[in-house]
């Protein structure tokens, strides 16, 4: 006979406390199904639910699309450095009396007499007003009304006489300015502008002469590269330098450049557009494929709390006492962050550009071949980025980082201890940002790749065996959470050998053993 399980004393509590426990029990197993394949790698959750690694499909994808995209806009952005420096030259040998196209240390050409002194200020005044006849590039003023502005800097007046260690002079300073115009200096006014007391020149009171003016001009070059050409204005400034009076004059040329959109062009050959178009729809597809990444990216870092969340709410619920703060940490995937951290920045720079055109370092492993070419490429992706970084954004103010092969020398050079001083020293000092990003940059990469890449290649080497003999031996800290993973099977997952990736091949059993240290 059958006695009912609730005449039995205590029957409804015994049911209900069996009921609770095999609820639990199935929570905890599927807690623990979720918990391993979270943390598998996308090979293996192929392997466990034929899972499709479309994050690291699309990271590959968005990894050869946006190297494309930096090498584009380098060849591009290296045309207008090209363009920069030539015209530079061209005008220093323009505008600077026997310029013989080497440079003083401090970028300066000299001149040690009165009359040299006034030969080179007139020299540019003549050069200036047959400009169109005499330059060999696309060159023009930038209006009418514009012209040669001469602007000297002297001291009040007094009276000096060395021989008799005599001086009288009133130390404040006045400035003189004169506009010379185009039209002005074809005509007889320019004769009478040019033998005004202006130019008479009391040297032992100058303390420097100013000649600025502003020329445009034309890059054709970028249409042999299938690009549209730009339009530039060239700031152009000649200081005589006569600040230490001691009989050489300093003449300094510098030149700042400003890109402008071309305001009224035709092109006759639909190359150029059609090109300028495919780019930027190339530039469209990666700012798609980025914000594909950004979503799969966040929707894993969100599925991710949610699983800490069930994970934290278990373990009190069962065992009665909190998850510690590093097993929490656990369920944050670092490279997610970067990943959204890059794709944020990579569309913001695409969209920037179609303005313009319309986990950490492994720190030990085995030392094995295999290993050290994996430590190798994790140190070269860092050295490839600070590569294109240096080329892209330093290139208009440092001849080092002009190109990309002489910026990749020229880190190699730093990474050796060479030329340290010289890379430092030659930065244009044209910006602030420019020049403390530069300093960010320079200083960034000989800590990183001299005393942490270096040091762990050579701790690589050297004491890779002793750490993981060491380990082996010892064992890892087991914490609450590998404790809760250790003894669940994984028996139920697919182990099948062919898989649509290579990536995904199955690794041999030998590496099984092996730890790694992440």
């Amino acid at each position: 006979m059958e006695i009912p399980l609730k005449s039995l004393p205590g029957g409804r509590a015994a049911s209900g406390n069996m009921t609770t426990q095999s609820d639990l029990d199935l929570k905890e197993t599927a807690l623990k199904e979720d918990l391993k394949f979270y943390f598998m790698n996308p090979c293996e959750k192929y392997r466990a639910r034929r899972q499709i690694p479309w994050k690291l499909a699309l990271q590959i994808l968005k990894i050869l699309m946006v190297t494309t995209q930096l090498v584009f806009f380098g060849l591009s952005n290296q045309l207008v450095v090209s363009f920069k420096e030539e015209n530079t030259i061209a005008f220093k040998h323009l505008f600077l009396k026997g310029y013989s196209g080497t440079d003083e240390d401090d970028y300066s050409c000299s001149i040690y007499t009165q009359q040299d002194a006034y030969d080179s200020i007139f020299y540019v005044i003549n050069q200036y007003r047959h400009l169109k006849n005499i330059s060999l590039g696309t060159l023009g003023y930038e209006h009418e009304e514009s012209g040669l502005k001469i602007c000297k800097q002297q001291y009040k007046r007094g009276t000096m006489l060395p021989s008799n260690d005599t001086l009288n002079i009133d130390v404040s300073t006045e400035t003189e300015c004169i506009l010379l115009k185009p039209k002005e200096l074809t005509g007889k006014k320019a004769e009478l502008k040019l033998n005004s007391s202006f130019f008479n020149l009391e040297f032992y009171r100058l303390i420097q002469l100013e000649i600025s003016f502003k020329l445009k001009g034309i890059a054709l070059q970028t249409i042999h590269a299938r690009e549209l050409p730009d339009c530039y204005a060239f700031q152009n400034t000649i200081t005589f330098n006569n600040r230490a009076h001691s009989g050489k004059i300093k003449i300094y040329f510098d030149s700042d450049t400003d890109i402008q959109e071309c305001k009224d062009w035709h092109i006759f050959n639909s190359v150029l557009q059609k090109n300028t178009q495919y780019i930027l729809v190339f530039d469209g597809f990666v700012i798609l494929s980025c914000l594909a990444s950004l979503i799969l990216c966040t929707r894993s870092i969100i599925l991710a709390w949610r699983l800490q969340k069930r994970f934290v709410t278990f373990f009190l619920e069962k065992y009665k006492r909190r998850v510690c703060y590093a097993d929490r940490l656990e369920f944050l995937n670092g490279w997610y962050v970067l990943v959204i951290i890059s794709d944020v920045m990579t569309i913001i720079g695409s969209i920037l550009k179609m303005e313009i055109k319309a986990k950490v370092l492994i720190l030990t492993m085995q030392a094995s071949l295999p290993k050290v070419l994996r430590f190798c490429c994790c140190a070269g992706m860092i050295y490839l980025g600070y590569t294109f970084c240096g080329w892209i954004v330093l290139g208009p103010y440092h001849e080092k980082f002009e190109d990309l092969n002489t910026v990749a020398e020229c880190l190699f050079s730093l990474v050796n201890g060479d030329d340290m001083f010289a890379t430092f020293a030659q930065i244009q000092h044209k910006s602030s940002l420019v020049w403390m990003f530069s300093r960010l940059y320079l200083y960034s990469f000989i800590s990183l790749f001299i005393y942490m890449i270096l040091s762990l290649f050579i701790a690589l080497i050297t004491d890779s065996y002793d750490t993981i003999k060491k380990y082996q031996q010892s064992g890892f800290p087991v914490t609450d959470l590998h404790e809760f993973l250790k003894d669940h099977s994984s028996a139920g997952y697919r182990k099948d050998r062919t898989f649509p990736f290579i990536c995904c091949c199955r690794r041999q059993e030998s590496d099984d053993n092996l730890i790694l240290i992440n």
